[in-house]
């Protein structure tokens, strides 16, 4: 089944990582794949336009069926494949509401940090000023804390929603992505927990990102936050 699978990907990308944790969660190894450039600017090309219309990467193909957006990519591959690999929706209701939050909510710590990292790359050097900086680092400061909060109610060692669930897959590579671009450990001391905790596991161990191998922390975007 995996083999009628293709996957455009990423390195580095959070979207791109989630799907392919989903992937590795799901014993679906053996899929088609391709690391694409972002900086050559090959998530543009042609053959991602087939796929994708808008450009981006994750470009996702099962047979006759393409899922771009990488939530809903998960959301399908589960749904597809739920008794094969790790059970990634929880049967518990009260459980399941936390995941599909959690889940959602991690999609909003996505675009945050993008506002702050990636802030020159989206803005012409004319349309930039400090106070949209100033305030997209206040916004991404006060999302942040908040997911400091939701660990702060968990115990330490201990998955958002019970059981390792789609709200991990989906907000994990934030929190990675965070501490790459220089995010403090001591002032985010719950975030280190669960980023030490997770880092490990054999799904995001062998789909981490092959440029991040030589060093976990690269640049310095987020040291002041």
């Amino acid at each position: 089944m995996a083999k009628s699978m293709n996957l455009l990907w990423g390195s580095g990308s959070p979207p791109c990582w989630r799907v392919m944790i989903t992937l590795e969660e799901k014993k679906l190894q053996g899929y088609k794949h391709k690391l694409l450039s972002f900086e050559k600017g090959e998530h543009k090309s042609q053959e991602v336009l087939e796929i994708n219309p808008r450009g981006q990467l994750p470009a996702f193909r099962h047979g006759d069926n393409i899922v771009n957006e990488s939530a809903a990519t998960c959301l399908y591959l589960e749904n597809e494949f739920k008794s094969q690999g790790t059970k990634l929706i929880p049967d518990s209701p009260a459980e399941r509401a936390l995941m599909y939050q959690r889940m959602m909510e991690g999609l909003t710590l996505t675009d945050k940090l993008n506002a702050v990292i990636y802030y020159e790359w989206f803005v012409p050097e004319g349309e930039r000023h400090n106070s949209a900086v100033n305030r997209n680092k206040e916004a991404l400061a006060t999302e942040l804390k908040l997911w400091e909060s939701y660990l702060q109610k968990v115990s330490a060692g201990s998955y958002l929603a019970g059981a390792f669930s789609l709200a991990d897959v989906i907000v994990f590579p934030n929190i990675a992505f965070a501490f790459r671009f220089g995010l403090s450990v001591g002032r985010y001391p719950n975030l280190a927990k669960y980023y030490r905790f997770l880092k490990d596991r054999a799904s995001i161990k062998s789909s981490w990102p092959p440029q991040w191998l030589p060093s976990a922390q690269g640049f310095d975007n987020l040291k002041d936050l």
